[in-house]
C-alpha cells in the first residue's frame, strides 16, 4: 500500500476526488439548509409513488430537510480541506449509501449512475486511509508520517477557497447557475494543480 501511495498520479487522483464529490455535496447542501426545494416546482400533485412526490414530501418535513442539508455539508466541507478528509469519508458514506438506494427505489432515469459512482469514489477514499481508519474496527492502525505530494497545505488552501466559492455560488450568484460554478472550481482546481506541482518541483530541487 505504501508504494500505491507514493505515486503522484495517485495522489492526485484522491486529492481532486475529495474536492469533486465534497464540493457536489456543499453544492447541493444550502437549498436544504435555506428551506428551499431541491427543484423549482412542487412535486404533490405527481404520483404518490413517484421521485417528484417523494422529493416534496422531504422538503415539506421542514426540520429533516434541513438535517440533510446540513449532513452534506459537515461531509463535503471536511472531505474538501483534506486535513479532515478521512472523517469525512466516514460521515459522507452513510448519507450517499441512502441517496444511491433511494435512486434505485424510485425512477431517477441515470442518476443511479452519478450516485453509485459517488458511492464508489467515497469507498476508494476509505480505501486509501484504511491503514489509519481501521482503527474504527479494532484493529491496530498504522500512521503514515511520510512527506508526500497529498499532505501539502496547498491543497487544503485549495479545498477552503472551493467551499467558500462554492458558498458563493449558491447564495448570492445562485442566478447564474451551475455552469458558473463548475467553471469557477475547474480554474480553482486548475491554479491549485499548477501551484502544488511547482511547489514539489522547487522542493525537490532544493
Amino acid at each position: 500500500m505504501k508504494n500505491i501511495k507514493d505515486k503522484i498520479w495517485l495522489q492526485i487522483f484522491i486529492i481532486y476526488t475529495r474536492y469533486l464529490i465534497g464540493g457536489a455535496f456543499v453544492f447541493a447542501s444550502i437549498v436544504k439548509i435555506q428551506g428551499k426545494r431541491f427543484t423549482g416546482d412542487s412535486g404533490a400533485e405527481n404520483p404518490i409513488d413517484s421521485s417528484w412526490h417523494f422529493f416534496e414530501t422531504m422538503y415539506q418535513s421542514g426540520l429533516y430537510w434541513q438535517f440533510i442539508g446540513v449532513g452534506q455539508l459537515v461531509a463535503g466541507a471536511l472531505l474538501m480541506t483534506q486535513r479532515y478528509s478521512k472523517l469525512g469519508a466516514i460521515i459522507f458514506c452513510p448519507i450517499i449509501l441512502n441517496i444511491f438506494v433511494i435512486t434505485l427505489s424510485y425512477y431517477f432515469a441515470f442518476t443511479p449512475v452519478i450516485t453509485g459512482g459517488m458511492l464508489l469514489a467515497n469507498l476508494i477514499l476509505i480505501f486509501w486511509d484504511w491503514n489509519e481508519l481501521k482503527i474504527l474496527v479494532n484493529q491496530t492502525p498504522i500512521i503514515d508520517d511520510r512527506k508526500r505530494l497529498e499532505k501539502d497545505i496547498t491543497w487544503e488552501v485549495v479545498g477552503v477557497i472551493l467551499f467558500v466559492f462554492t458558498i458563493i455560488c449558491r447564495t448570492i450568484l445562485a442566478k447564474y447557475g451551475i455552469f458558473v460554478w463548475i467553471l469557477g472550481c475547474f480554474l480553482i482546481g486548475t491554479i491549485g494543480l499548477v501551484v502544488g506541482i511547482r511547489k514539489r518541483k522547487i522542493y525537490n530541487e532544493v
